[in-house]
């Protein structure tokens, strides 16, 4: 059977829809990329924004109308809080409300149309009444050179605005052996594993004996040393001591990079949106990172338009982001969503509002990030090198294109094959050009270590 797969929103969904790929190739079947060849369509959704629901419905509706033919089967964390909504859809033949693997590979095995799978989100992660043909290791991400390594999944924090947990449900995180096996297996296959969930800060304070983030970066940089790891978005409180220790001494192994969801730099719609953190915690911990590490990636997300947020908020917001060294930003106007505490927040600011703000802190965030491409000009850096050899991912997370071509030999393309003991994905070189076109000039004998 022909599969094609789509998928919306963060790196724990591409994980998600993988795994499906991955279950669904060990019972016969084989994905597509070319849709007009597929009989079944898997989507894979998100929820974060209306948008990302918006977005969902009309991929669904234009792949019903070109492909009529095709069988279209839904999951996600949109369909795990909308599924009667999916089901009602022309062309839509299953709804899986959720994530797992298992069931959606049966869905699209018994092709009965039987309509909306629920799933009874349970202790351990993402475990179904089913046991896993292609087995509970995901083994690699295909056409990539970098992976995505799940490490939990839910979250037990309620900040007012959130939907993605009421889809995904409580905290679990994945055993410490699990996830070196799996990087393990990845490894094989890829130069860069980003370690990915939904509230990775939260990782191991669910298990016996109890783990932190840090003790898990410090057990893979053991079991796997030949990967760089990279920590996926994790709260500015939550980065500990011991984290920061080994963005410093691991060489880069441990990825010099950090995206900290800020969501508002004003106290008042900070409790507004149930954040834990005040103003002042966000900045000294922000500070004292990017004292401490350099060169250093640092993003955040940023709301604009929170209901109650005054003209004053957004200057104090915008004051916070002109302080911190950060190098990108995500930055969303407001976007009220279903069964959330936000939806019945009064006080609500224009849609104008929200978009002229989210459009003033994007130009501020353009700004700060062509200045740090400018500073890393003649600097030295490693790159995961991506798109036949055309392009690479800093350690600091810029992309860059890499000069000269690299012969097939050199490139890894994710065939796990090292070169003379060293990982030919991974390439050394100074940093050339401007900030609108930066490149690496390799090195002419690569070391294909860290710098």
């Amino acid at each position: 059977m022909r599969v094609y797969y789509h998928t919306f929103g963060c790196k724990a969904n591409q994980y998600d829809t993988e795994r499906m790929r991955q279950e669904l190739e060990a019972r016969g079947s084989y994905k597509t990329e070319n849709v007009s060849e597929a009989e079944v369509i898997v989507v894979n959704t998100c929820t974060v924004t209306n948008q990302a629901d918006a977005e969902a419905r009309r991929f669904i509706r234009r792949m019903h109308r070109r492909h009529p033919d095709a069988r279209i089967v839904v999951a996600g964390c949109s369909a795990a809080l909308r599924g009667e909504d999916y089901t009602a859809m022309d062309g839509v033949a299953d709804v899986v409300e959720g994530h797992d693997a298992v069931h959606v590979a049966r869905v699209v095995e018994h092709r009965n149309g039987s309509g909306l799978t629920q799933i009874e989100l349970r202790g351990s992660l993402d475990r179904t009444d089913y046991e896993p043909v292609g087995g509970e290791l995901l083994r690699a991400r295909l056409g990539a050179s970098r992976g995505w390594l799940k490490i939990q999944d839910g979250c037990d924090r309620k900040c007012s605005f959130c939907a993605t947990r009421l889809a995904r449900g409580a905290s679990r995180s994945r055993a410490l052996h699990e996830v070196i096996e799996e990087a393990k297996l990845l490894g094989k296959r890829h130069a860069e594993l980003v370690l990915t969930g939904i509230h990775i800060g939260h990782y191991g304070i669910d298990l016996n004996p109890q783990l932190s983030l840090g003790q898990l970066c410090a057990s893979l940089l053991e079991a796997v040393p030949d990967v760089r790891f990279r920590v996926g978005s994790i709260e500015a409180t939550e980065v500990d001591a011991l984290l920061i220790e080994l963005m410093e001494s691991s060489g880069g192994t441990l990825a010099p990079h950090l995206h900290m969801p800020l969501q508002s730099g004003a106290d008042p719609v900070l409790r507004l949106m149930r954040r834990w953190h005040t103003r002042e915690q966000y900045r000294v911990r922000a500070l004292e990172i990017a004292e401490r590490i350099s060169p250093l990636g640092l993003g955040a997300d940023v709301i604009t338009g929170f209901p109650g947020e005054t003209d004053d908020d957004h200057a104090v917001t915008r004051a916070l982001i002109e302080e911190i060294p950060f190098t990108y930003l995500h930055v969303f106007p407001f976007s009220p969503r279903k069964n959330t505490v936000a939806e019945t927040l009064p006080r609500r600011v224009p849609q104008r509002v929200a978009g002229e703000r989210a459009r003033e802190l994007r130009t501020l965030a353009q700004e700060r990030g062509t200045l740090y491409r400018g500073s890393r000009s003649g600097t030295t850096a490693t790159v995961v090198v991506e798109g036949g050899g055309r392009m690479g991912i800093t350690e600091d997370y810029l992309r860059v294109r890499v000069d000269g071509e690299l012969r097939d030999a050199d490139v890894f393309c994710g065939a796990g094959h090292t070169m003379n003991g060293l990982r030919p994905d991974l390439l050394t070189g100074t940093l050339r050009g401007d900030p609108d076109d930066l490149y690496i000039v390799p090195l002419e004998s690569p070391s294909l270590s860290y710098v």
